[in-house]
C-alpha cells in the first residue's frame, strides 16, 4: 500500500505549483495589424557637394543589383532634391535585354557584374560612374552579408571600362 501513496504524493507538490503560478487567463488582445515581413530596402547612393551619400530606398522586389540600379535611376525625391542631394545619372531604367530604349543594361557573368550603358548615354564621369558601383556593391552586401563584394564593372556604349571605383563608397 505504501507503494500507491509515494506517486501521489509526489505530484501533489508539482499541482500546487502549476495551480498557484497567479498568471490570469486572458482573451485575445488586438495589437495592431498581421504581420507583414520584412520590407525590402536598397541602398542608392547620391551626390551632395560633390561627394556619394548611402541612401536607403524601399523597393517593391528583394534587393538585387537591378532593384537596387532601378532605384537610383528614379533619382532622388522632391524633399532630397530640397536637401540637395542630387545624380549625376540621367533618369531611364535597366534592362536584361540586348537592345532598346533602355539606360543601362546590367549583367552578371560568374562573380563579375558589369553595367553597360546604352547610346542613351554620351559620356559619363567617374563620380557618376561610382554612384552605379557603390550602389552595385550595397546591394551585393544585402544579397550576401557575408560573401565578398564580386567586380563591378561600367562600360560605355562601345564596350570601354568608364572611370569609378567603389574607394569613394561610404560602408553601410
Amino acid at each position: 500500500m505504501r507503494s500507491v501513496h509515494r506517486p501521489v504524493l509526489l505530484c501533489l507538490p508539482a499541482l500546487a505549483a502549476l495551480a498557484s503560478c497567479g498568471i490570469p487567463t486572458t482573451g485575445v488582445i488586438e495589437a495592431g495589424g498581421p504581420a507583414s515581413g520584412v520590407v525590402p530596402r536598397a541602398s542608392v547612393y547620391f551626390v551632395v557637394d560633390e561627394a556619394l551619400v548611402e541612401v536607403p530606398r524601399r523597393t517593391v522586389r528583394p534587393v538585387g543589383v537591378e532593384s537596387a540600379v532601378d532605384a537610383l535611376l528614379r533619382g532622388p525625391t522632391p524633399e532630397e532634391r530640397a536637401q540637395r542631394f542630387t545624380t549625376l545619372l540621367p533618369p531611364g531604367r535597366t534592362t536584361t535585354r540586348t537592345a532598346g530604349p533602355d539606360l543601362l543594361r546590367v549583367r552578371t557573368k560568374g562573380v563579375q557584374v558589369t553595367i553597360e550603358l546604352t547610346r542613351a548615354v554620351d559620356q559619363l564621369s567617374e563620380l557618376a560612374a561610382a554612384q552605379l558601383i557603390c550602389t552595385v556593391l550595397a546591394a551585393q552586401r544585402v544579397a550576401d552579408p557575408g560573401g565578398a563584394p564580386a567586380p563591378v564593372t561600367v562600360q560605355d556604349a562601345a564596350g570601354h571600362d568608364v572611370g569609378g571605383t567603389g574607394g569613394s563608397c561610404q560602408a553601410g
